[in-house]
């Protein structure tokens, strides 16, 4: 928990610069810059210059609004995390150790009843039950720390409009409460919950598939891999070898490129649902009395679809996930102080 309130006060101004310009306020208008290829754009500004201005309206401090709320949500998060997992104990594995280290090894877990060791549970069935598992904790960590999130939203969102209406986490909660009910503290849950869906599962089993018919087969089909040879004879390598250095530094190589390629994966499956996340922040401070939930930053949209479709017909779906080299799309409009 402290590890993750660290790393939330780390990441603050970060994520109050993104969600500006997810929203599409833009304080300073564009410059002329060049690109990574060298040639000359017109770009919005980036994360330090955004990050500059905010400093320059509130000071250093004013890069921490929405800090209180999101570092409940972390700490809440955290420990529901945790307590789902507990109640739902991991289910028996066989002892086949699971290709790319996605979980835990099968040595952890006894054997089913009536298996043996020689009729092991396969790892696609190991991937599967425990994504599953993964995926009903942290469902209900962010079913219940979603107020959080929208009351986070919000305040960062006051910036745009100088309001003061979500001055205290207790008070936004009351606030909430009177003007838009129970749902209001779930606004834009929908969108969030099937980008966190969509992202777990996409990252575990591309890993899966990577690890197993990618790395697996390129190391077993190698020289020095234990395979057969032309003359009938094992090749001495990762399986058969009878060097426990070569083989140990193969095992090891192979651990690292599993690891490598759960965090490309990873960052993957984070670029496909990217526009779940912007969907739901959007929805999340749409509407809410905030100058930067109505227009001209946005319309009122009439659900989360509506405002994915809206977002697609405008292109603006990838809008807030890159804060460098922002070049100013043709035809776009953006609102400038």
């Amino acid at each position: 928990v402290l590890l993750g309130s660290g790393l939330t006060v780390l990441s603050q101004p970060l994520m109050y610069v993104k969600v500006l310009v997810q929203v599409g306020y833009e304080p300073l208008p564009p410059t002329l810059g060049r690109n990574i290829f060298g040639r000359q754009v017109y770009q919005l500004p980036g994360l330090f210059s955004y990050a500059k201005h905010i400093v320059k309206v509130d000071g250093r401090a004013g890069l921490f609004k929405g800090l209180a709320p999101r570092l409940c949500s972390s700490a809440i998060g955290t420990v529901v995390h945790s307590k789902v997992l507990q109640e739902f104990p991991t289910p028996p594995w066989g002892q086949r150790p699971l290709s790319g280290g996605l979980f835990p090894p099968d040595s952890c877990f006894p054997l089913q009843p009536g298996a043996s060791k020689k009729e092991p549970v396969s790892s696609l069935e190991q991937v599967l039950k425990e994504t599953s598992r993964e995926m009903v904790a942290r469902s209900a960590a962010t079913l219940i720390t979603h107020p959080f999130h929208v009351i986070t939203l919000r305040c960062m969102v006051q910036f745009i409009g100088r309001e003061t209406k979500y001055s205290g986490t207790l008070s936004a909660f009351t606030t909430i409460y009177r003007e838009e009910g129970i749902l209001g503290f779930f606004a834009g849950l929908i969108p969030r919950l099937l980008g966190d869906i969509l992202s777990l599962w996409l990252c575990n089993m591309l890993a899966y598939l990577i690890n197993t018919y990618a790395l697996e087969n390129g190391v077993g089909s190698a020289p020095g891999s234990g395979v057969l040879g032309a003359d009938g004879g094992q090749l001495q390598g990762c399986s058969g070898s009878h060097d426990p250095v070569l083989g140990g530094f193969q095992v090891s190589t192979m651990t690292e490129m599993k690891s490598y390629s759960q965090a490309v994966t990873g960052f993957f499956a984070s670029m496909l649902t990217y526009p779940f996340v912007l969907v739901s922040n959007l929805m999340a401070v749409n509407n809410c009395g905030l100058a930067g939930g109505l227009l001209p930053y946005a319309p009122t949209y009439s659900s989360w679809l509506d405002c994915w479709s809206q977002l697609h017909r405008e292109g603006n779906m990838s809008r807030g996930n890159s804060l460098f080299f922002r070049k100013v799309p043709a035809g776009k409009r953006y609102v400038w102080e």
